[in-house]
């Protein structure tokens, strides 16, 4: 998670800049909360391209883990979309959607046991 958060504030960083350079600094709440729901989107949108496309994030990547469905086929745009707000919601509330795999019978995490996906650690070539 940690090399993800890293992708994940760069990813930020650049909608602040641009959404600064188009619209300025958020005074209001209602322009905070839109900013807020923009990054969301954003980050989501490289989340389920990522998982879509190869079933790996960048990060994903360099830990040689992959997400694939229970049927071991690549997640469908629901799974995923669904997937990403689930996982949104079990970090919002303490991580619990994470902690969940330490209880889980076969490790999963929560976003994952509802979405029927499963993370594999891929072998070493």
């Amino acid at each position: 998670m940690l090399y993800e958060s890293i992708l994940v504030f760069a990813i930020l960083f650049l909608v602040g800049i641009v959404y600064r350079a188009l619209f300025g600094d958020p005074h209001t709440d209602i322009e905070q909360h839109l900013l807020f729901i923009v990054s969301w989107l954003i980050i989501g949108v490289y989340f389920v391209y990522c998982w879509l496309r190869s079933g790996q994030t960048l990060a994903m990547q360099t830990w040689r883990i992959q997400l694939f469905g229970f049927d071991g086929k690549p997640l469908q745009l629901e799974q995923a979309m669904k997937r990403y707000v689930i996982a949104s919601f079990g970090l919002m509330f303490f991580g619990l959607g994470f902690i969940w795999a330490i209880f889980d019978r076969q490790g999963l995490y929560l976003h994952d046991r509802l979405t029927g996906g499963r993370l594999v650690a891929l072998p070493r070539k």
